[in-house]
């Protein structure tokens, strides 16, 4: 690592260089227009809705998910169920995502982080408080 960082922007330009395309950006549009295309009923909307709400009146967050966040959060979910071959999404999909999109946006708070707390473990407090919807 030390050599790469002394070898500094050089190095790395001569890496990406190597890399090669895997998709073009036609492809890469159709498959924009492909996730945006998967439907998401009311009722799993609702229930994203109430995941954002709890992510903020948790006792151990200062800052939970954002608006914006939410919208990450939906598309990220019909990513899911795109790749896994469907045009709805389901709870399970903003299951799947929940981690890896809101372990960064989570604020927890300094007491809770000196008692161990992970915003990992609080959002999966929080899949486990809302009622999936059926």
């Amino acid at each position: 690592m030390l050599v790469n960082h002394q070898r500094g922007f050089r190095a790395q330009r001569q890496e990406l260089s190597r890399l090669k395309p895997q998709a073009s950006v036609e492809q890469l549009l159709q498959m924009r227009q492909a996730v945006q295309a998967v439907q998401v009923e009311e009722n799993v909307l609702d229930y994203l809705l109430a995941l954002v709400d709890r992510t903020r009146k948790h006792p151990d967050v200062v800052v939970g998910a954002s608006p914006r966040s939410a919208v990450a959060w939906l598309q990220a979910a019909k990513a899911q169920a795109w790749f896994l071959g469907r045009d709805y999404g389901t709870p399970d999909d903003l299951k799947a995502v929940a981690a890896p999109l809101l372990r960064h946006r989570l604020i927890l708070r300094p007491e809770a982080q000196l008692d161990g707390v992970k915003a990992e473990g609080v959002i999966s407090g929080i899949l486990g408080q809302v009622p999936v919807p059926r």
